[in-house]
């Protein structure tokens, strides 16, 4: 596993702790920039992680109206706390992060919708994933 894909899986992991915790993502980020600390085995995922994770606090507002927009029929608070995480660093990724190709962003979306949710969340994602990246 590269280490960009281990840095979107340790964003991802804090984006859901935040929502299912309903907790301030900034706090969790800062937990986990201590744990990183303790840790420095783990220390190659990390400044991705914490560069994703800041990414979408600082543009969590476009991000979500993007989904929301493009997700037809489904408001966030339907989703799956899984699936809006995973939303929200691939359309940070295709938006704020030029360094990754769209179809990159899209398949390590899919692929942990794939793992993680529900059996139609990958194509769910795709679908949203897909919207939004042809309507930029």
């Amino acid at each position: 596993m590269s280490a960009r894909t281990k840095a979107r899986k340790r964003a991802l992991d804090m984006l859901y702790i935040a929502d299912v915790r309903q907790a301030s993502l900034r706090d969790i980020l800062r937990e986990e920039a201590e744990r990183s600390a303790a840790q420095p085995q783990r220390s190659s995922s990390w400044p991705y992680a914490e560069e994703i994770v800041r990414g979408v606090i600082d543009n969590a507002d476009g991000i979500d109206r993007l989904i929301e927009l493009h997700a037809t029929g489904w408001s966030l608070a339907r989703m799956p706390a899984v699936d809006r995480a995973i939303l929200r660093v691939a359309v940070w990724e295709l938006l704020h992060n030029p360094e990754v190709p769209d179809a990159v962003a899209i398949s390590e979306a899919i692929e942990a919708a794939t793992l993680l949710s529900t059996d139609d969340s990958a194509a769910f994602v795709n679908g949203v994933l897909g919207a939004i990246a042809d309507g930029r």
